[in-house]
C-alpha cells in the first residue's frame, strides 16, 4: 500500500517504533519526518527524542479532519451523518467520545475541509501525451486499500504507456448502490486518496454513474476497465457500461486480490471493544503529556517572575 504512494521511493519493513540515529544512518537518511501529533513509548517518552536533539527531525502539519480514529468511528457508527452533513445525536455522541470536547487534540475529530490547493498538491498536473493509452475506471474507491491498488496496478500493466483516469462517484450515488453508511470517506477525502496513487493520472470528481458516449468522447477514452466485483445497475435499472460494451472497449480486470471495503469494515466492527480500549489508552497518554507540558510552562513562568523580582 505504501509502496504504491507516488511520493515513496523505498520501504523499510519491520522498522523500529523508536527512530534512532543508527536507523537513519543505516538507510542513508538525512532526516526523519513526522506529523504534528505526538507518538510515545510505553513509558511515555517521545519516540523521536534522539533525532530531534541531533537536529535531524522535520515536522509536517497533518491534514485536519481525517484520522484513523475518526474513520474507524464512522465505520462503527453505521450512520450516514459523516457524508450527508446531518447533525444527528448519534454522530454528536461519536465526536464527543472520540476526542472533540476536552480530550487530546491529537486523537480528536475535526472536519476535513477540501481546498483547491490540496488538490493541486496531490494532482500530477499532466495531460495525456501522444501515444498514451487513455484508460477509464470508475467506482467509489472508499477507504482506499490494497485491493484497489492491485486493481489499478493490473490496469496500468494493460498498456505500454497508460494514462489512467479514475471516475469517483458522489457520496449520494455511492450510498444509493452500496447502502448502509457507505461511503465511509466523503468524495473530497476519496479524491486525495486516489490521487496519491502512483498509477493514477487524473480523477473525475463526481463522475456520472453511467459511462456515457459524451464521457468517452470528452476524455478520448481508449479502454474502460472494471474489476471482477458486481456491476450495480443505474437508477433506471440499465447497464451503466452499455456504451463501452457496445464499442468493444470494456475489459474485466482480475486484480488477484479479494479484499473489499466491506471486509475492512467488518474487521473493525468485530474488534470494536479492542479499538475503544486502545483509543482510551492512547488518549490518556496524550493528556498526561499535555498536562506535563502545561506544568513545565507554569514553572518557567514562575521562575521568570521571581527573576524579575
Amino acid at each position: 500500500m505504501v509502496r504504491a504512494i507516488k511520493w515513496v521511493d523505498e520501504v523499510v519493513e519491520g522498522a523500529p517504533y523508536v527512530t534512532t540515529l543508527e536507523t537513519l544512518d543505516k538507510y542513508n537518511c538525512d532526516f526523519c519526518v513526522h506529523g504534528d501529533d505526538i507518538t510515545l513509548t510505553v513509558d511515555g517518552k517521545d519516540t523521536y527524542e534522539e533525532v530531534k536533539k541531533s537536529g535531524r527531525y522535520r515536522e509536517c502539519k497533518r491534514t485536519q479532519g481525517v484520522s484513523t480514529t475518526d474513520l474507524v468511528g464512522r465505520m462503527l457508527l453505521m450512520t450516514k451523518a459523516h457524508h450527508s452533513n446531518i447533525d444527528t445525536s448519534d454522530y454528536q455522541e461519536h465526536t464527543d467520545n472520540f476526542g472533540k470536547k476536552g480530550h487530546s487534540p491529537w486523537t480528536g475529530v475535526s472536519q476535513f475541509l477540501q481546498t483547491s490547493q490540496k488538490i493541486i498538491q496531490f494532482a500530477s498536473g499532466q495531460e495525456p501525451q501522444p501515444g498514451e493509452t487513455i484508460i477509464y475506471v470508475a467506482g467509489a474507491f472508499d477507504l482506499f486499500h490494497i485491493g484497489h491498488v492491485d486493481f489499478l496496478e493490473a490496469v496500468h500493466k494493460l498498456a505500454e504507456k497508460p494514462y489512467i483516469i479514475v471516475g469517483l462517484h458522489f457520496d449520494q450515488e455511492v450510498n444509493r448502490y452500496k447502502g448502509k453508511n457507505y461511503p465511509i470517506m466523503n468524495v473530497h477525502e476519496r479524491t486525495l486518496s486516489v490521487l496519491a496513487c502512483r498509477y493514477v493520472s487524473e480523477v473525475v470528481i463526481g463522475a456520472p454513474f453511467a459511462v456515457t458516449k459524451d464521457l468517452l468522447d470528452h476524455f478520448k477514452v481508449d479502454l474502460v476497465c472494471h474489476g471482477k466485483t458486481e456491476i450495480y445497475p443505474d437508477k433506471d435499472g440499465s447497464d451503466p457500461y452499455a456504451e463501452p460494451r457496445r464499442k468493444g472497449i470494456l475489459r474485466t480486470v482480475d486484480s488477484g486480490n479479494s479484499l473489499t471495503t466491506d471486509a475492512i469494515v467488518q474487521r473493525i466492527i468485530k474488534n470494536r471493544l479492542l479499538f475503544e480500549a486502545r483509543n482510551q489508552k492512547k488518549e490518556a497518554k496524550e493528556i498526561a503529556v499535555i498536562e506535563a507540558m502545561k506544568r513545565l510552562e507554569e514553572e518557567k513562568t514562575k521562575e521568570r517572575a521571581q527573576a524579575v523580582l
